[in-house]
């Protein structure tokens, strides 16, 4: 009785078996259909050459052989095609119950990778990650839902003081290998397996590092609130291209943030109320192009950030109500050009604000005094 009932709830657990008719009722109505689909072709054989031999002179009678013949052709034909139909079914059948299979065992990878990740060593939590990352190049049809796991993990509650005592040893690793496992997967557009068309959301993330180097973003990719707080993060040569890149409210306190050479393209970046308190954020010589970059409310009250040599152009450059407070923020040599540069209600009360040789060829906007050198 025990294995009768544990059967019974196992059972809808396997693989799913229609209600098929009995073998004593399928074959005597099948050999009915066939015979009666015969009879009807014997029929329509024999009147079509009864009409001609009748057209002919003399008329000559019926050949039952050439009657026949055509019968068991027309029935050979039809019972061809049939047997496609039939084999064509069974192939979508048994390719719907691999697929099947496939996700059921790409659903319990899923599974086993998640709980690696909420693993209490580091060791098993960096083996989920690999896992995790594995499974996206495996399952495209769930993807982006693997990359979100692996974005949900950087938004996690993070201590980088290793002497405090929210501290987790291991974490630091674990966080900059999701870095690393994220770049490799931007680097190469066009290959099968690429995360450049996905969306990332580091939404209030803490940083203390990472390299998204030479990266390619093409979706949506969120910092807001994000903190970066020490070491270096390297956005160095990374391309940000038709889509939207924002940073609204994040905290640039610590360390480097390097945009070097970084390209931004027909798509919108927005810092709108960032605080730049310091460390080094350093746009020199990277390209703003064909779309809108907002610093709307952003406030720089230390550190230092570089946008020397930058290009500006083809879109909308706004600092409207930006307060440069405290920090070293140098446009030495930028380029502005057919673009519109808006520094409306901006407020100079300390700090350093230099544009030295910079250029401005669009349309520039301002209020207040704005140290833009003669010329210019």
């Amino acid at each position: 009785m025990a294995i009768s009932l544990q059967h019974k709830r196992e059972a809808p657990r396997g693989r799913y078996t229609p209600d098929l008719w009995p073998v004593w009722i399928v074959a005597p109505v099948a050999l009915i259909a066939a015979g009666a689909l015969g009879w009807v072709i014997y029929h329509y054989a024999y009147d079509h050459f009864a009409q001609a031999a009748a057209d002919q002179k003399p008329p000559k009678p019926v050949n039952i052989n050439d009657v026949l013949k055509a019968t068991v052709t027309a029935l050979t034909l039809i019972g061809a095609v049939l047997a496609g139909l039939y084999a064509y079914r069974k192939q979508l059948l048994a390719e719907g119950d691999a697929h099947r299979a496939d996700a059921s065992q790409l659903a319990e990878r899923y599974t086993t990778a998640a709980e690696q990740l909420g693993h209490d060593q580091a060791a098993v939590r960096l083996a989920g990650v690999y896992a995790l990352a594995r499974l996206a190049d495996d399952w495209a049809e769930q993807r982006q839902v693997c990359i979100d796991v692996l974005c949900a993990y950087l938004r996690m509650p993070y201590e980088p003081d290793p002497t405090a005592l929210e501290h987790k040893a291991g974490e630091r690793e674990v966080r900059q290998t999701i870095i690393r496992v994220i770049r490799d997967h931007l680097q190469q557009p066009d290959t099968p397996t690429t995360w450049c068309e996905h969306n990332f959301d580091f939404t209030n993330a803490v940083f203390d590092g990472g390299n998204f180097s030479t990266s390619h973003f093409r979706g949506t990719v969120t910092f807001d609130g994000a903190t970066f707080s020490g070491g270096t993060v390297d956005f160095h040569l990374a391309s940000f291209s038709g889509g939207r890149i924002t940073f609204d409210g994040a905290t640039f306190s610590a360390g480097t943030v390097d945009f070097h050479f970084a390209r931004f393209s027909g798509g919108t970046v927005t810092f709108d109320g960032a605080r730049f308190s310091g460390g080094t954020v350093d746009f020199h010589l990277a390209s703003f192009s064909g779309g809108a970059v907002d610093f709307r409310a952003a406030t720089f009250s230390g550190g230092t950030v570089d946008f020397r040599a930058a290009r500006f152009s083809g879109g909308t450059v706004d600092f409207h109500f930006v307060s440069f407070s405290g920090s070293t923020v140098d446009f030495d040599a930028a380029t502005f050009s057919s673009g519109t540069v808006d520094f409306h209600l901006a407020s100079f009360s300390g700090g350093t604000v230099t544009f030295n040789t910079a250029e401005f060829s669009g349309t520039l906007f301002h209020w207040g005094p704005l140290p833009v050198p003669a010329g210019a």
